[in-house]
Order: C-alpha cells, then structure tokens, then sequence
C-alpha cells in the first residue's frame, strides 16, 4: 500500500498564513494611518502645532468661509482649509467672521482664530431688530430703509446665494413647485448689528448663520425620529407663528398635526393665515406679501395661488409664510399640548386673545359663536 502524498497539502496552508499576515499587517497599517490623521485633526483644531509667528492676512470683502479657509492656508497660519470650514459650520460661527486684515498666529487654535477674524475692525454699524413672524420682504424693506442695501438686492442674494457653508442649507429644497420664495423661513428673527459697508452676502449670511445656530443637532436627531423634513418643520412652525406666537404655540401646533396625520378628516390647514380671503383685515400672506409683489391679486401666478392656499391644498403649502423664532418651531416639533387641544382640529380666538378648541365641526361653530358673542359684548362696552 502506498504512502498518501500529502504535499499538495502543504503549499496552501502556507499561503494562507502569508495571506493572514499581509492582512493584519495592513489593517495595522490603516489603523495606524487613522490614527495619526485623527491626531493631526485634533492638533490642529486644538493648536496643539507650534505657535507664536505672527503673520498678517487680508480677507477681501464678501469671502465665504472657504475663501478664508484657503488664504489660511496660503499663508500657512492652518494646514487644512477643508477641516477649518467644517469646524466653522460646526461651531455656527460662519456668519461672525469680518472682512479685513488681522494678524494671527500661526498654529493657533481654530477657536482662537475664529475669535480674531470675527473681531470687528473700527467702522460704523446699524442695529436693527426683527420681530419673530417678519417674512422675507419685510426683512429686506426694511434693510433698505436702513440704507444697507436695496430690498431688492437682499432678496436675489438670499433666494439666490450660494450658502453652503451652512449645515441647514443642504436640507432647503432646491425646486418646489409654486413657492414663492425659497429664502422664507430660514432668515432668523432677531436682533443683528450690521456693518455699514458690508456685502449683502454677509447681511444674509447674518440671518442664516443665527438660524444654523438655533436649530441644533438635537433638532435634526428629533426630525429624523418624526420621520419629518427641515422645510416641513419651518413650514409647520411659521403657521403656528402667525396663529399664535405666545401661550398657545404648542396647542396650535398639535392642532395642525392632527389635521395633517394620515388618516385625518380634515387633512387641510384651512389657515386665514394663507388663503383665498382678499382681505386687508386679515394677516393673509397671498394677499399681504404674494399680490403686492406680483402687482395685484389677478397677478399672481396660479400655481402659488394653488400652493399656498390651505383651503384648497390638502397638507402643507409650498413653503413657510414667515420666518418663525425659535419657541415656534420647538412647538411643531414637540408640541405638548393641554388636554383640550390634544385631540383638536379647530380653533377659534376672541378678540380678548382667548383660543377656543374642538374636535368636531359643530363644536367649533358653537364656539365661534361664543367668540362672537364675546367680540359683541366688546363692542357695546367700548
């Protein structure tokens, strides 16, 4: 009987402990790699490098923040543009930095420059304040009045503007049929401090760069959960900023998502706030904000009318209807609302600011005509 030949047996088994090895041996090497490439990340945000040379650099008026990532690295004060915007964006900090020249050190903390480019060098500034539920053309007369730069001029830049350095411009949809305006919604309300001789880029990125602080990553966490857009929340929330705007956000908001759960039996927002009503007495954004910009109510083209009027559109309109502050949209996002809104799809208000609600459409006419009544005793008294 012969030997068995187990030879051919040999070759493999050696191969595939060669084979085992070059791969551990690269996988260590990858480790490695990612760990100095973290640790040169971490070194250069934290200005772990070697510092102390001052050198000066001029950031031209209207550079974005890749503009300046890239004249940091041209004059050698940082070794990664692209680390630096998204450490910027991260921080909500794009608006803040200024055109002009500075001294900075090289290997410095990115949070330290940061800090020197958002100093305000000596020139004159205008303050101005703008209350929540300001739409977009507001906001632009009113920079206009204030002599920064044309309403006009504001608008085209914030409709038309490249703002990607901001975190929440990627989830502002591009083309959406029948908006009015894509800059709606987004531009925050507050209370800003312009520079008299700055670009109108940078007046807009003022307000992006606010809203891209106050709608944090726990907002888009919560978002994702809801199975919700940004555009829809912005949307939801200058509805309830118009209807409400005080004590009531959260009971008007859980109003609104009732109508506009699957299933619902009234899936319209039927909303005086945006609708077919031709009426100055009534805060109607076609008929306040949309007709005027189109030369009268004939004008306007009929798909906005078709996108934005609640009693014809089932669901959300096209876009916001005005820029909402931040307990607005808190409240369409989370709205916790009182037991007698919680299964609510209508409500009315009095003139004395008291909100009435139901659940069925002869409760809600029963309580328009208490409103009513209430509204007439008024009268009388006065």
């Amino acid at each position: 009987m012969k030997e068995p030949n187990t030879s051919k047996h040999t070759a493999p088994r050696r191969k595939g402990r060669w084979l085992g090895r070059a791969l551990l041996g690269l996988l260590l090497v990858l480790l490695l790699a990612a760990g100095a490439t973290a640790f040169l990340f971490r070194r250069e945000i934290t200005g772990g490098a070697a510092a102390g040379q001052t050198v000066t650099v001029t950031v031209e008026k209207g550079s974005g923040v890749a503009a300046i990532a890239s004249r940091l690295k041209e004059a050698g004060v940082i070794r990664f543009p692209r680390l630096f915007r998204w450490y910027v964006g991260r921080q909500g900090a794009a608006g803040r930095l200024q055109y002009g020249t500075f001294e900075v050190e090289k290997g410095a903390s990115y949070d330290a420059l940061i800090e020197a480019l958002s100093a305000y060098a000596a020139a004159e500034t205008t303050r101005l304040t703008f209350p929540e539920g300001t739409t977009a053309i507001a906001i632009a007369q009113k920079m206009e009045q204030a002599g920064l730069c044309t309403a006009e001029e504001f608008l085209d830049e914030a409709n038309s503007g490249d703002f990607s350095e901001f975190a929440f411009w990627q989830y502002v949809p591009e083309d959406v049929p029948g908006r009015f305006m894509k800059c709606e919604g987004y531009l925050f309300p507050d209370t800003y401090e312009f520079l008299n001789d700055g670009t109108v880029h940078d007046y807009v990125a003022t307000f992006y760069a606010r809203f891209d602080e106050v709608v944090t990553e726990d907002v888009y966490a919560a978002l994702e959960a809801e199975g919700m857009t940004l555009h829809e929340l912005v949307t939801l929330a200058s509805f309830v900023q118009e209807e409400a705007g005080n004590d009531q956000d959260g009971n008007v908001a859980q109003v609104f998502r009732n109508r506009l759960a699957e299933g619902s039996p009234y899936p319209r927002l039927e909303s005086n706030v945006s609708s077919y009503i031709q009426s100055d007495e009534d805060n109607n954004y076609l008929w306040n904000w949309v007709a005027p910009w189109y030369g009268g109510w004939d004008n306007i083209p009929s798909e906005i009318v078709a996108a934005y009027d609640t009693y014809s559109r089932e669901g959300l309109p096209a876009g916001p209807v005005s820029n909402p502050g931040l307990a607005a949209i808190r409240a369409a996002l989370d709205p916790q609302p009182s037991p007698e809104a919680e299964d609510a799809y209508f409500f009315v208000t009095d003139l004395t600011g008291h909100y009435y609600y139901a659940r069925t459409l002869a409760e809600h006419q029963a309580n328009i005509r208490a409103a009513r009544a209430v509204n007439a005793g008024l009268s009388t008294a006065d």
